[in-house]
């Protein structure tokens, strides 16, 4: 295999200069660049970080499919993983999935090369999960889990919930609601587990409570939320199957000119960086470790390409988080 010391010997110049040629031209003479690249092309040299790639047959790059930038979640984890992949010196192709894009980017996904995909887009009995097994590299979900249970980084996120549910109901609410996601998503399907657990271990009946399903999208939580200012006998408390729904409700009340926690108890699970924020301090549920679900999901993700894991099944411990947006009743 050609060199860079071959390319410096053909054209007359230092190994140096081949190396600021390709990294740095802007500080090389056009002449000694021409040089350079005719060398180059007659020799058919390919750059060290290209032939290693074609050698070991890796590419250097981790494919990311994060959820929606309008949950904060996902600008926390998305954060985090990219970061992480940067310091370990591979590249980040990131696509941003929603229920209108999803089969579009796993079509890009499945034609392009990656030394590993991590992803939160997954659906409980989504078919794109045995696919990626067949590609026969590495992958990891985290926020979410198939039915095939492997492959996952989750929060114990019927226990958060569970948790959620509770705290409302130590403070003496009786009358809640529930506004969550789809349960084709076992994340939304689990925490709503946890709510009905936590109800019926207070001998409360959860069909009696009003239970909002929705999309996630701004528009259908307030949707939820009008719905909730017309029942007959309106909630003293809402739990949210995430912070991110439950922000957009502070907001919804903020607009309507209610007070939170005087008019309506907030809570909602996750603890992304904005619940913290003074003017939001949110009351949630989170990871008990300082870490974010990312930073976890990815290190197990270069476990498993460095041979230290085989199968990633992984459920991360929750807490409470009390703050500012709920209080006794």
């Amino acid at each position: 295999m050609v060199s860079s010391k071959d390319v410096a010997k053909y054209a007359g110049v230092s190994q140096t200069t081949v190396s600021r040629v390709l990294n740095t031209p802007e500080l090389v003479k056009p002449k000694t660049i021409e040089k350079v690249m005719k060398a180059i092309e007659e020799l058919n040299y390919i750059p060290n970080d290209i032939a290693r790639s074609l050698v070991q047959k890796k590419t250097g790059i981790i494919t990311l499919i994060s959820g929606p930038l309008h949950n904060p979640f996902f600008v926390d984890t998305t954060t985090a993983i990219v970061n992480y992949v940067n310091d370990r010196g591979y590249k980040v192709n990131v696509y941003f999935g929603t229920e209108d894009n999803l089969d579009s980017i796993y079509n890009s996904v499945l034609e392009t090369k990656a030394d590993a995909i991590i992803l939160s887009s997954m659906l409980y009995k989504d078919d794109i999960f045995f696919k990626l097994e067949k590609l026969g590299i590495p992958f990891i979900m985290y926020n979410r889990k198939h039915q095939e249970n492997r492959h996952f980084v989750e929060i114990d996120n019927v226990e958060a919930g569970y948790i959620a549910t509770n705290h409302i109901l130590s403070l003496g609410h009786r009358d809640i609601c529930w506004i969550g996601g789809p349960h084709e998503i076992s994340t939304f399907y689990e925490r709503y587990k946890g709510f009905n657990n936590a109800l019926k271990d207070n001998g409360i009946d959860a069909e009696t409570m009003p239970i909002f399903f929705t999309n996630t999208s701004k528009d259908d939580i307030k949707r939820a939320f009008e719905e909730i200012l017309e029942l007959p006998k309106k909630p003293t408390a809402i739990c949210a199957a995430t912070d991110a729904i439950a922000i957009e409700i502070l907001n919804l009340c903020l607009e309507r000119g209610f007070h939170v926690p005087k008019d309506f108890n907030v809570i909602g699970i996750d603890n992304v960086e904005l619940s913290k924020h003074h003017s939001i301090a949110l009351t949630t549920v989170g990871l008990e470790s300082e870490k974010s679900l990312g930073f976890i999901a990815i290190e197990k993700l270069f476990e498993v390409m460095e041979k230290k894991s085989a199968c990633i099944q992984q459920t991360e411990s929750v807490k409470l988080f009390p703050r500012n947006t709920t209080c006794k009743k």
